[in-house]
């Protein structure tokens, strides 16, 4: 009972996140490089949870590693992308401060997905 509570946790954070990120993505300037980014910036940031809720069904532990490898890749290019957003000035530092924050915490939750999958295979 306990991990399916940790699991549902870890799920609404992700969809939280998410929910943050198209948040973000519609404060930023339109602008090119403002469109260009949140292009990829939505894409990326949401992309993280709906990969996870695949690997909930996945049909074997090769399946499961490959479908949270996939969010911890999105993961990874989402954290790229609010860096550039702080490093260009293109929101409030203080804003992008908490989803570069949340996402690199995302991260090492999936870091250790992808190493605990790898030990069982």
């Amino acid at each position: 009972m306990g991990n399916e509570n940790r699991k549902n946790t870890i799920g609404e954070r992700l969809i939280n996140f998410a929910i943050r990120i198209v948040a973000l993505v519609n404060k930023l300037p339109k602008t090119p490089a403002g469109y260009a980014i949140a292009n990829q910036l939505i894409r990326s940031g949401t992309s993280i949870g709906a990969n996870s809720e695949e690997a909930k069904d996945a049909v074997s532990n090769k399946d499961f590693l490959n479908k949270i490898s996939i969010s911890l890749k999105e993961a990874r290019e989402t954290f790229y992308w609010l860096r550039i957003i702080k490093s260009s000035k293109l929101l409030n530092e203080i804003v992008v401060n908490s989803e570069l924050d949340e996402c690199n915490e995302i991260i090492s939750i999936l870091v250790k997905s992808v190493k605990t999958i790898k030990n069982k295979l």
